[in-house]
């Protein structure tokens, strides 16, 4: 067994917002790498409302809205219009981090390591789970955030989504307004673009070469 990997995501947003960015959508959803996105519209809440996975131990994971799924692994989606090939990384926030941690590997998640340095947005540590083609970064929350927010037992949740492209300049020219300026990224010798709030996704949503 190759371990758990990502069926579908569940996505808070109109489908047509992604259309009008690039993406190939039909049917209320899109398929990026192996991975199906399915439009939700408002009704599910906001971002990433869930997902299922395939080849779980369980499905506690600490509070991400997690289904287990039966279906077969796919092949890989063509390369969307825009240059977006595939899933990066699935982001996830948690405010007691190593529960977390704990909860993701006893339902069989792959940690590869944990990362004890902080990123450019305060989170002090992330620790990054393989699934197949995809990685789950989960990120500790700042603990002033987890103060205001009223402690730590609080559950885990879904942020956002790190999606590769094959020509990091050209799919920022063809987002136009609603792409932000290229900067370096965490990992070495790659590049990274936030995709501005103007595009109306409720998914945080970045581009990585």
């Amino acid at each position: 067994m190759l371990g758990p990997t990502i069926d579908e995501l569940l996505i808070a947003d109109e489908p047509d917002r992604w259309a009008a960015l690039g993406f190939s959508v039909a049917g209320g959803s899109c398929r990026i790498g192996g991975v199906r996105l399915v439009f939700g519209g408002p009704d599910p809440g906001r971002g990433i409302a869930g997902w299922s996975v395939r080849d779980l131990a369980n499905t506690d994971l600490d509070g991400l809205a997690t289904t287990l799924s039966e279906s077969p692994a796919r092949t890989m989606a063509p390369v969307h219009p825009n240059g977006v090939r595939a899933i990066d990384h699935v982001v996830a926030v948690s405010p007691a981090f190593d529960r977390s941690v704990q909860a993701l590997k006893a339902a069989g998640l792959d940690l590869r390591r944990v990362r004890e340095e902080p990123t450019p947005a305060g989170a002090p540590r992330q620790a990054f789970f393989r699934l197949g083609e995809e990685i789950l970064e989960l990120v500790a929350e700042p603990e002033e955030v987890v103060e205001r927010a009223g402690g730590s037992d609080r559950p885990a949740h879904f942020w956002g989504l790190a999606l590769r492209v094959d020509d990091l300049d050209r799919t920022v020219e063809l987002f136009g307004e609603y792409a932000g300026t290229i900067r370096a990224a965490v990992q070495p010798g790659r590049r990274i673009v936030t995709v501005s709030r103007s595009a109306a996704l409720t998914v945080p949503l970045a581009l990585i070469s």
